[in-house]
């Protein structure tokens, strides 16, 4: 099977498809057409997809058929759940709790600022 092609050759930004064609009755459809998130995945990362699917999200048997780690396996799921707009668990639960700290006054705005900012680094 051919590679898909997701980003563009020259400038690595994200292609649009415009143009789809039937192959029964060569109707065509024109214009900016909307895509899944799932495009926004590089090619590594849609090939781990079908693997966890297949895999029927069993992380056990994820490491078997990849040959990776458990932690690589957590931190590939991570990407991907970043990749498709979401924060992952982790981060979302602490980002929850600096709120919750600022909220209650447990942490100033400017702490909860800079806490933020460290976990976007991170």
């Amino acid at each position: 099977m051919p590679t898909p092609i997701n980003r563009c050759p020259l400038c690595e930004g994200q292609l649009v498809p415009v143009r789809l064609q039937c192959h029964d009755c060569e109707v065509s459809i024109e214009g900016q057409l909307p895509t899944s998130r799932l495009v926004l995945l590089t090619n590594e990362q849609q090939e781990f997809v079908e693997a966890f699917l297949l895999a029927r999200g069993n992380i056990k048997e994820v490491e078997r058929e990849l040959g990776i780690s458990y932690p690589t396996v957590r931190k590939k799921l991570d990407q991907v759940v970043e990749a498709l707009g979401h924060a992952p668990a982790a981060a979302r639960q602490e980002r929850e709790e600096i709120l919750d700290a600022i909220e209650s006054g447990d942490m100033t705005p400017q702490q909860g600022i800079a806490a933020m900012q460290k976990l976007n680094r991170s």
